[in-house]
């Protein structure tokens, strides 16, 4: 299938551009929509000096736990649920999708070991998809309320990289999440972490399935930290 240019929308550095973050939504959003709930979280845009901040948009297309209604979801799922196999022909094609952004960043003169790889809920699981089996060798990864498959594809390319060294993972996730459970979060944290991956978890209290100031503040600084210069 031919790759499907993404549409994005950009939060440019201060001044020269020398790192970049990739920022994926959750189901059902965009790109602007959550650089907005970021801005709203916030009181500002999640911006830095040097680092240059892209939240791409998922195309439309059919959401099977939806009933088939089209959604901007970077993937199908059977279900949302650990115990189901993944939709890999939907998600291999996404990733090279978003592969293209990466690309874009390398021709603008940032390698990739100054670009992390994140998202929020699903964007969380298609960015460690994305990492983990393509683009080994970006700074990190982080993925916030999200969580991947038992049986995940990701898992067996962590461990089959193990010998060389991987991006490290930052992992959020509210205690109170009603939608993708806390628990599936931290089976995801401690099996890729058992694969071999850096990983470190953080629980944020009583939060359900959304972003809090907390997590955002805690990803400011893990993204200065692994970017600084």
């Amino acid at each position: 299938m031919a790759a499907v240019k993404l549409q994005k929308s950009v939060v440019s550095q201060a001044g020269k551009h020398t790192a970049s973050v990739i920022f994926l939504h959750g189901s059902g959003d965009t790109g602007p929509g959550l650089r907005r709930w970021v801005y709203d979280v916030l009181g500002q845009n999640l911006a830095f000096e040097s680092i240059r901040v892209i939240y791409p948009t998922a195309p439309a297309r059919p959401y099977t736990p939806m009933r088939g209604a089209q959604s901007h979801v970077w993937f199908d799922r059977h279900k949302i649920s650990q115990d189901c196999p993944e939709h890999l022909e939907s998600i291999d094609s996404m990733c090279e999708n978003l592969s293209a952004i990466v690309q874009e960043e390398i021709r603008a003169g940032i390698p990739k070991h100054r670009m992390l790889i994140g998202g929020f809920s699903m964007g969380g699981a298609m960015a460690l998809h994305l990492v983990c089996r393509y683009h080994q060798d970006v700074a990190g990864v982080f993925a916030l309320s999200s969580f991947l498959n038992k049986d995940s594809v990701v898992y067996q390319a962590v461990e089959d990289a193990s010998q060389r060294p991987l991006p490290e993972l930052l992992q959020c996730h509210g205690t109170a999440d009603e939608l993708v459970f806390h628990s599936w979060g931290e089976e995801t944290n401690s099996l890729l972490k058992k694969a071999g991956l850096n990983t470190s978890f953080h629980s944020i209290p009583d939060l359900n399935h959304q972003l809090c100031r907390q997590e955002l503040e805690l990803l400011r600084s893990w993204i200065l930290k692994k970017l600084s210069l």
